[in-house]
């Protein structure tokens, strides 16, 4: 038997023990009236006296057997806080129960106040209630989780041994909290859309298919939000977002999760220099109020800087074509498509035999130009073959008014001057789909018929958001439970 098998061994022997003194830890109630964090806080700031009584509950990450008595950590999300327990105060019969306690159960206790010789805010125990024995060991006991399969396939342990690993998800769930409070503040309504779908549009994109038994028609898991948006502005909401999970049946990497969560907003009568401003200061007011900063430093292992991002505004605004220009050669335009073809081979850019010349040009943006963009930089009016659901750029029927903004290397947020000519925009769906008018949505044309706003509208991807914002360099280290191979 391995130590592990020993220890789990040793853990249902007390627990059988407990039970057959008449307690069955996974049968208890408790109801704490304070929490570990806060307490000691507010202890230390003197907003509770000496001897104040508090009922705490928490998990068990530190225990210190002393004989007749004993120091352990207790804690729960809000931080840990030290309790002890004294034979004299619970007593022959409950301190015996409580020494078959072990790191990782779950306790509720209620005792009073104090500060031991060091100064360490404590808990004198004067009960207890046992309520879950963990029939396994905690990892690393309790010195940190280093096997990255085991942090990303069972996270709990990660977020149980890795006190950075909970920083950074708490501090992932105010980024969405003050996105919600942001948008709530300008008016914006938050809705819900289908995940499940019968065409699959607003990106170009492969979908994961499913099929519905009842209606004996196979549906898609969304690649994006936009279409359903879109649907809402013709019903008369001006402002609406929505934040949830995309699906796309495409390949994983440190930037790319096949489930992934996106904010899409849309506005009335906006356009897309009117998301220019919204994603500046959405990202910035989000920075400010989460991190109290707008220098963002990513870091090594080690702790050194590796970059330092600047989110101070205003964004630098550059032209796709200026920037191809100024990094892939001031003629790139002007030379001929094999010649193009020819340099976006020699640049290490990916072709497809099939690529049409506007992917030549994208394939060299995406693999030499975008992973350089670590400030924040707006790329406006693409290619109009890139972006078939934005409008024309007045004066300049080649591009679009789009921007991409791209920050640490990446794009983070698409926006643009929607479409809302019902007759031009199926053209370039049709044209998009190779003609196959199947692939078209139908039931999306016809509500633009019935009249769109003129709009802005923008996606963010939340997750690369978090890796910029909290210094993470994968995906994967920003998601709870990133897509895995099973074993």
């Amino acid at each position: 038997m391995d130590d592990t098998n020993a220890l789990i061994e040793q853990r249902r022997a007390k627990l059988a023990a407990l039970r057959a003194r008449g307690i069955d830890p996974f049968k208890n109630k408790f109801s704490p009236t304070h929490r570990c964090g806060p307490t000691r806080a507010a202890f230390d700031a003197g907003a509770l006296p000496e001897d104040a009584t508090v009922a705490l509950a928490g998990r068990i990450t530190a225990h210190r057997d002393m004989g007749k008595s004993q120091f352990l950590d207790l804690r729960d999300q809000t931080g840990r806080i030290q309790i002890y327990a004294q034979k004299q105060v619970l007593g022959d019969d409950l301190y015996d129960v409580f020494r078959h306690l072990d790191l990782a159960d779950f306790i509720g206790i209620r005792g009073s106040l104090f500060r031991t010789r060091s100064g360490e805010p404590t808990v004198r125990v004067e009960s207890f209630v046992i309520l879950a024995k963990a029939l396994r060991p905690p990892p690393g006991a309790w010195y940190g989780l280093e096997d990255t399969e085991i942090r990303y396939r069972q996270r709990y342990l990660d977020l149980l041994a890795n006190d950075e690993v909970r920083r950074l998800f708490l501090l992932r769930s105010r980024i969405l909290r003050e996105i919600r409070e942001f948008l709530h503040a300008r008016d914006y309504v938050e809705v819900e859309t289908p995940m499940m779908q019968a065409v699959p549009g607003g990106a170009a994109a492969q979908p994961f298919v499913t099929h519905h038994n009842a209606l004996g028609c196979p549906f898609y898991l969304r690649i994006a939000l936009e279409l359903y948006l879109k649907r809402l502005l013709v019903g008369g909401f001006d402002r609406v977002f929505e934040i949830g999970r995309n699906f796309r049946n495409e390949g994983l990497s440190r930037r790319h999760n096949p489930e992934f969560t996106m904010l899409e907003a849309y506005q009335a009568f906006g356009d897309y220099e009117t998301m220019i401003e919204l994603v500046e200061s959405l990202v910035c007011h989000v920075a400010r109020t989460v991190l109290g900063t707008l220098i963002i430093d990513h870091r090594n292992p080690e702790g050194q800087v590796t970059r330092t991002i600047n989110l101070t505004p205003p964004w630098r605004r550059i032209s796709y074509r200026e920037l191809l220009r100024e990094r892939a050669g001031a003629d790139w335009f002007d030379v001929s498509p094999a010649q193009r073809r020819e340099r976006a081979l020699a640049l290490g850019a990916e072709i497809g035999d099939a690529f049409a010349d506007f992917e030549v040009t994208q394939a060299v943006f995406e693999k030499r130009i975008e992973p350089t963009l670590i400030d924040p930089t707006f790329v406006t009016h693409a290619p109009k073959e890139l972006i078939p659901l934005a409008k024309l750029t007045p004066g300049d029927p080649e591009t679009v008014e789009v921007f991409e903004c791209c920050i640490n290397g990446q794009e983070i947020a698409p926006a643009y001057t929607e479409q809302n000519d019902p007759i031009e925009q199926r053209e370039r769906l049709l044209h998009q789909a190779g003609g196959e008018r199947q692939k078209l949505d139908e039931d999306f044309l016809v509500a633009l018929e019935h009249g769109m706003p003129p709009a802005g509208g923008m996606g963010l991807g939340i997750d690369r958001l978090c890796m910029l914002l909290l210094g993470q360099e994968s995906i994967r280290d920003v998601i709870l439970f990133p897509q895995l191979k099973p074993k």
